[in-house]
């Protein structure tokens, strides 16, 4: 149960819109409660009053009736503002907990997140962070509404009759331990179930959407699309659990109720307070009695949801308690201006077992234009994730204009690297707002784009094709650029980087499944961009290498040669043997 506190701290937040949807949730129980209570004292009085003449002339018969109506519109009344404050008290509490995961997200580093797939993580950030309304709708305000109702039940039955209200509110009293407890150990498992094979099928079907490609091109897609109907049956299994319990809830809610109306028929029969014999009092206390089933229908299955926002919330806070591997100091004036990077000694691994960098040491100079070199696995993208502060590094350091990274802020790190990888990441939005991501941020405003400048980016990348349509900024790309094709989406990311200003040019792959031709042409592009900047990139091509200052041979984690492309051409086998498999 601790697990929950900290997101009921985070409720708070919205006390004041939460508070108003539990004084309106009591307001419609108490007003239920006393429609039907004077409702039955109504029709029992009418009828005594009639057994004679006189009776019937002095019985007032327009203040109950008006009571009556005014009982009901407020009953309806307070329901619907009910349903409007504490659904709107759920929506901002999954805003703040959305915003708040976010949060808590955003430092965590590759590290921290290594190991979890991406469907678990989207499951966790949308299916867990749903679950966790119940908390708030299901659970807080419906318990919290049912006990304070109790009371005041007891406050306005004590007025007529005070041991018949002790007898009715003992009994609710006692419905409200037993049946939450007992229902939380019912749906303990079956709960937890459901929110795990939900995790399962929903992990299983992003997989099939993703790779539906390659599995059919494979012919796996029968094997995997048997998962999905496997996972499919487990969850329905888990829901079909689920709902008996919750069917097994309502009887035993109806037993209690059925069980308080009887011993109430039992007990009023004998006469309500000096009333004797009972006469309209009778009615009144049976049915306010009656009235009780709206006040205990939520907690029979309320305590069937803790345990899964018990799951959720400890499958969140294994995302959100995490403290970042990647420490950056909280502000610092240091700023780059020439991206001279130093490497000194650098040893890291993913595992501990695992080395990719085995004593990994190089020297950039300011303006200087390098190219890093090496099989698949030598360690190349692993050094551009220590550059860009991915990960950390076991053992060593790295310097940008003389300073340890260390020493530089988040920001200030982030603005003096621009970075091509290899793969683009498209979010789904015009080509105005996929460009403009590239824009410097200042503090306290969004970003500005110069619809002219961001149309001759395009036009140097070689995207005029996509400038036809009258406001071709406003083009809708689609999720991960899916309108575009692999080429137009690498340009893109060239695009990027040509609008950001930053000292420090980092590629990895920048031109990876374009066309000779092409290739050139932006790689030209690039060096012209970067004639005033220093660029490190990374590449399994010798395309534009006699342009580089220096080119460096990685294997196995270490620089085992460095030279211009001339020197290395006479004198290194290994980049010899590289030219001649390329060539």
């Amino acid at each position: 149960m601790k697990i929950l506190i900290p997101f009921i701290r985070l409720f708070a937040r919205q006390w004041v819109m939460m508070s108003i949807g539990l004084g309106l949730t009591l307001t419609t129980l108490m007003a239920g409660i006393g429609l039907l209570s004077l409702s039955g004292w109504f029709l029992s009085a009418t009828a005594v009053a009639g057994l004679t003449l006189a009776t019937a002339q002095l019985f007032n018969f327009f203040t109950p009736a008006g009571g009556v109506r005014f009982l009901s519109i407020a009953r309806t009344a307070s329901r619907y503002g009910e349903r409007l404050a504490t659904h709107e008290a759920t929506f901002k509490l999954l805003t703040e907990l959305r915003v708040w995961a976010w949060q808590k997200l955003f430092p965590l580093s590759a590290k921290d997140l290594q190991g979890l797939r991406r469907a678990d993580m989207l499951n966790r950030l949308v299916a867990d962070i749903d679950t966790l309304d119940h908390l708030y709708l299901r659970l807080l305000t419906p318990m919290a509404a049912s006990l304070l109702v109790t009371g005041l039940l007891y406050l306005f039955l004590a007025w007529f009759d005070a041991k018949l209200a002790l007898s009715l509110c003992l009994l609710l009293l006692a419905a409200w331990c037993v049946l939450p407890w007992l229902f939380y150990r019912l749906g303990h498992g079956p709960s937890r179930a459901m929110l795990e094979t939900k995790r399962q099928y929903r992990v299983q079907l992003l997989d099939i959407l993703q790779g539906q490609a390659e599995l059919t091109l494979f012919g796996a897609d029968g094997r995997y699309r048997q998962r999905l109907d496997e996972a499919e049956t487990a969850l329905y299994r888990s829901q079909s659990t689920m709902a008996n319990i919750t069917a097994l809830s309502q009887a035993m809610l109806i037993l209690t109720t059925g069980s308080a109306l009887m011993m109430m028929l039992w007990f009023a029969a004998n006469g309500v307070g000096d009333a004797r014999p009972p006469g309209p009092m009778f009615a009144l206390m049976v049915f306010a009695t009656m009235a009780c089933v709206e006040m205990l229908m939520p907690i029979a299955g309320a305590f069937q949801h803790l345990s899964g926002c018990v799951l959720a919330a400890t499958r969140l806070t294994q995302i959100t308690g995490q403290q970042p591997e990647v420490q950056f100091v909280a502000d610092s004036s240091l700023r780059a201006s020439s991206g001279a990077l130093t490497i000194a000694d650098i040893h890291f691994g993913y595992r501990e077992q695992q080395a990719v960098l085995q004593g990994c040491s190089l020297d950039i100079h300011a303006g200087h234009k390098v190219a890093l070199l090496g099989a698949t696995g030598s360690g190349k993208s692993s050094l551009l994730a220590l550059l860009t502060r991915e990960w950390q590094a076991q053992r060593g350091e790295i310097f940008l204009d003389g300073h340890r990274l260390t020493d530089y802020s988040e920001q200030a790190l982030r603005e003096a690297v621009t970075v091509v990888s290899q793969r683009i990441y498209l979010f789904a939005g015009t080509l105005r707002d996929n460009l403009a991501l590239a824009l410097p941020v200042i503090p306290g405003q969004k970003r500005t784009a110069n619809d002219e400048r961001l149309i001759e980016v395009l036009k140097q990348v070689g995207l005029a094709q996509l400038l036809t349509a009258d406001d071709p900024l406003e083009m809708w790309i689609g999720e991960g650029g899916r309108q575009l094709s692999g080429g137009e989406q690498r340009r893109i990311g060239v695009a990027r980087a040509l609008l950001r200003d930053a000292p420090l040019l980092l590629l990895d792959e920048p031109t990876e499944g374009l066309d000779k031709g092409t290739e050139r042409e932006i790689l030209n592009l690039l060096f012209e961009f970067a004639k005033d900047k220093t660029m490190l990139m990374i590449s399994h091509r010798l395309t534009a290498m006699a342009k580089m200052d220096r080119i460096h041979l990685l294997d196995q984690g270490r620089i085992i040669a460095s030279g211009t492309h001339e020197a290395l051409l006479a004198d290194c086998q290994a980049y010899q043997a590289l030219y001649r498999r390329l060539a």
